[in-house]
């Protein structure tokens, strides 16, 4: 396997963990605040969504235009970027977030798949904002894999505190 197939792989993996965990969560509950937690999915998702974005699309291609006008880019950066979870309630759809979140996702795995192994050690895209990690597109990608685990793990644990368990689909 080469990195980029293993990167676009684990970028599948992790992508497919998100998917699972929303799935399991009902949409009533997407914008349930737990206190000892202060998230709600809601935010976790339109976070993922700018995230997903930033990581590899913007920082591996640059701005994706074509892409912008099927989802409210603007918006989701002013309610799931520097503001607080409870700011998000009420505000967005979501089954148009999934949506979104599942545009953005077909977009990063098309974009990996078609790097080349130089492409990997390539800098970054530029953009306003300089990445906080990476410095080549592989450390980007990189990111995005360990950024949206990290991410899996509170959606868990939301899930959790929300009255449910993640089984993972273990047979006991």
């Amino acid at each position: 396997m080469s990195t980029v197939e293993i990167i676009k792989t684990q970028t599948e993996d992790a992508y497919n963990w998100v998917n699972k965990l929303v799935e399991s969560i009902p949409h009533e509950q997407w914008d349930e605040t737990p206190d000892i937690i202060d998230t709600n999915v809601t935010w976790q998702i339109g976070h993922l969504i700018l995230s997903f974005n930033y990581h590899s699309l913007m920082s591996i291609r640059g701005p994706q235009l074509d892409l912008y006008q099927q989802l409210p880019i603007q918006e989701y950066f002013k309610l799931f970027v520097n503001t607080q979870p409870s700011e998000c309630i009420g505000k967005t759809d979501a089954v148009a977030l999934v949506e979104h979140l599942r545009l953005i996702q077909n977009r990063s795995i098309e974009i990996i798949a078609n790097l080349s192994e130089d492409d990997l050690n390539a800098q970054l895209e530029p953009t306003k904002v300089p990445h906080p990690i990476a410095k080549n597109k592989f450390q980007a990608l990189d990111w995005n894999v360990k950024h949206t685990m990290w991410h899996c793990g509170q959606l868990g644990l939301l899930k959790k505190v929300l009255g449910q368990r993640y089984d993972f689909g273990l047979k006991v």
